[in-house]
Order: C-alpha cells, then sequence, then structure tokens
C-alpha cells in the first residue's frame, strides 16, 4: 500500500527563523506518519507567493496570531503521493497519484461555510504555512480527500502557481459579474496573480482586459492578452480607462496589488452595475477604501466582493484551463538557498510573473 520502507528519516525543508525579518534557513526535518485521513506527499515543487511574505514578516494586521519561529511556509506545493494513512481506502486518490496542497491545507467539511459550499472560507480551516507546515519541504501531510489531482499533461513547476494564484484570479473573475465581451481592469496585472488573470480572462473567459501596472511590466501584460495596457506611474489611470470604454468605465475591476492606493483608484474605473473585486490584501494597519462612497455606491448601483481562495471545484477548472494550454505561468526556477534573497526581490517589488521553488 505504501513505500514506507524506502522513505528517508530525515529530508530537507526551509522555515522562516525570524519571522519580522524577510529571512528564511534550510533545516533537516524527521518524517511525519500520516494520520486518519492523511497522505503523505514527496513534493517536487512548490510556488513562491506574496501571502508568504505577509506571514514570514507579520505585516498582516489581520491574521490572528504572529508567525512563529521554526514555521514551513509555502502554500502551492506539487508532488506525488508516497504513503497513505487509516481510513483513506475509499479515497478518490492513490500511492503514485500527483496531488497539490493549496493555501487551505484542510477544511472540517460540516461548518455553516462548508455546508453552503464555501469552503474557501471554512470557519476551521488550516491555512498551509501558517500554524500548519507549509510546502517549502521535501515531503508534507495533507487530507486525502482535499488535496488536488494534478491534470497528468501538466508539468510540476508549472502546476504549482495555479494552485493559489491560478484559483483565486479565476474564482475572482467568476464573482466579478463581468461575461464574455466585457471590458475588466486588473490592476497589478503583470504581477503572479495578474498575467494569470489576464490570460484566464482574455483566452479562457473572453473577456476584453485593460492591465495596469508599472511600465515595465507592459510587455507581459500584452503577451498574456491585456488588449490596453495603462502604466499607473504616468498621468491619470481613471481616465485612461474612461477613453478605452468608451466613458463608461469597466464592468468589473479586480484589485490583484496589496497596494492600498490600487483600491483607491479602482472605484473610479468603475461602470454603471460595475463589481470592484478585493483580492490583494495590504500591508500594515488596515485601512478602508478611500473613495468608496455611499452616495456613488447607491447612485451607480455598484457593489464591492472580497474573494479569498476559490473552492475545490475552482481548483479542478483552473488546472484544466493550464492543462489545455490557454493559460501558461512565466515562471523561473529557484532551489531553496535562494529563498530569502527572491523574498527580497518581492519586498521591493521587482518580480514580473512567478517564482517556483524546486524541492529537489
Amino acid at each position: 500500500m505504501d513505500d514506507a520502507g524506502e522513505l528517508p528519516k530525515t529530508y530537507k525543508g526551509v522555515v522562516y527563523d525570524e519571522p519580522g525579518k524577510v529571512s528564511t534557513k534550510i533545516v533537516d526535518l524527521d518524517m511525519p506518519e500520516p494520520g486518519a485521513g492523511e497522505v503523505l506527499i514527496n513534493l517536487t515543487h512548490s510556488g513562491v507567493c506574496h501571502s508568504d511574505l505577509g506571514v514570514m514578516t507579520n505585516r498582516w494586521a489581520g491574521l490572528p496570531a504572529p508567525t512563529q519561529p521554526g514555521q514551513v511556509g509555502g502554500h502551492e506545493g506539487v508532488g506525488k503521493i508516497v504513503k497513505m494513512g487509516p481510513g483513506t481506502e475509499s479515497a478518490a486518490v492513490k500511492v503514485g497519484d500527483r496531488v497539490g496542497i493549496k493555501w487551505i491545507s484542510a477544511i472540517c467539511g460540516s461548518c455553516p461555510a462548508c455546508l453552503a459550499g464555501h469552503d474557501g472560507v471554512c470557519f476551521n480551516q488550516k491555512v498551509s504555512g501558517y500554524y500548519t507546515p507549509g510546502t517549502f519541504q521535501q515531503y508534507v501531510l495533507g487530507p486525502a480527500n482535499y488535496v488536488t489531482p494534478i491534470p497528468e499533461s501538466l508539468p510540476s513547476d508549472a502546476a504549482a502557481p495555479m494552485l493559489c494564484a491560478g484559483v483565486t484570479v479565476y474564482s475572482a473573475l467568476r464573482k466579478s459579474s463581468a461575461k464574455s465581451g466585457d471590458w475588466v481592469v486588473l490592476l497589478g496585472a503583470g504581477g503572479g496573480l495578474g498575467h494569470l488573470a489576464t490570460q484566464i480572462a482574455s483566452r479562457g473567459m473572453g473577456m476584453r482586459v485593460i492591465g495596469i501596472d508599472a511600465g515595465s511590466k507592459e510587455e507581459l501584460a500584452k503577451e498574456c492578452g491585456a488588449e490596453v495596457f495603462i502604466d499607473h506611474t504616468k498621468g491619470n489611470a481613471e481616465e485612461e480607462v474612461k477613453k478605452a470604454t468608451g466613458g463608461l468605465g469597466a464592468q468589473a475591476v479586480l484589485v490583484l496589488t496589496a497596494a492600498n492606493a490600487a483600491y483607491a483608484s479602482g472605484m473610479g474605473m468603475l461602470k454603471f452595475g460595475g463589481t470592484l473585486v478585493c483580492v490583494g490584501l495590504p500591508e500594515g494597519e488596515l485601512k478602508g477604501i478611500a473613495t468608496a462612497y455611499p452616495q456613488f455606491l447607491v447612485a451607480k448601483a455598484q457593489k464591492i466582493v472580497g474573494v479569498a481562495v476559490g473552492d475545490r471545484r475552482e481548483a479542478i477548472e483552473t488546472l484544466e484551463f493550464a492543462e489545455r494550454g490557454l493559460v501558461k505561468t512565466h515562471f523561473r526556477t529557484i532551489k531553496m538557498d535562494k529563498l530569502t534573497e527572491t523574498f527580497e526581490q518581492m519586498d521591493r517589488g521587482e518580480l514580473a510573473g512567478r517564482v517556483v521553488l524546486d524541492l529537489s
């Protein structure tokens, strides 16, 4: 039933050695034993996400407790199941299957949110890389009923970023009320989330994309399917959006960056009946959306929605987009010893596309 005899006693992982700072350390970890309903996965790749930076540096005011030293980070892991725990006989996965671990690593299945199909906001969720060992390690435990099967033809390194960045933006586009042919604005179009959202919106869902980002990201955004690109460092982005949409504004504006300023500009880009979708989480003290005036929301029948990660079904559908070649992650691969350096680049806003950690 498993390869237990061949598994090493210890393996390599990367921990946040000094939470509060941008710092990681490679350590040896003891091989865990899968408990009831769990599988043991030998990970080969993990995406590196902006959320990991927020958790490592304790910059998210919304989190209930500070990150503990020795926390294994990461939440976009892909690898093969090497061992099944007790009570998994009827699971949909088996030893040898490639599966993915997501931001929500486990759900309870029975709280009001889970029962309503909102498993992405389960009241008793476990978060991968925050008080639950994450995916910056060679082996990890996951629930047999919540890991995501990876399509056979999709390489593991390309699949990893789809498990958080991809599914999050797909879920956001679905909840944006925009339909094929509608204009959507993507704030942060050239980033890790943005370049995937641009492809899913334009190639997968038939939307017309206006990408907004710093000028250095223009080429990537256009390559991914942005019909219009606006450099937010030059001139008035709100006016440019109005110009591109015949004076009306966009049906949806997705904020895919962690900047409060992006939220403040988003409302002015919206059409009547349009939706502002909140995805990126600003760091530091909590601030409201500066331009969300009730008078305008009422007068223009607009709405604001928040999107956490998608649900199980959306994760599978997102991987199908990638499997069909409609979405390609622009990424580079790094080894464990380059992770701190990568987070420093991310902190300075210098990364275009995604970074994937090679765990071999």
